[in-house]
């Protein structure tokens, strides 16, 4: 099991890194290993210290 640590972003939220190779068989990346486009995810907390994150699709910004 691999372990991320939470990071303070700033006063108000923390973040956590997406092992790469996780985004990459995504299709989230470009053949340089960028992030390719704007993604956006929803994060919901189940409970008991997990989360579930899901990739929301059709998002314009």
């Amino acid at each position: 099991m691999a372990l991320n640590k939470l990071r303070q972003l700033d006063p108000d939220s923390v973040g956590v890194t997406l092992p790469k190779d996780d985004v990459r068989f995504e299709g989230l990346l470009d053949e340089n290993g960028k992030l390719e486009g704007e993604h956006h995810v929803h994060i919901r907390y189940v409970g008991d210290g997990e989360w579930a994150l899901e990739l929301v699709e059709g998002i314009e910004t």
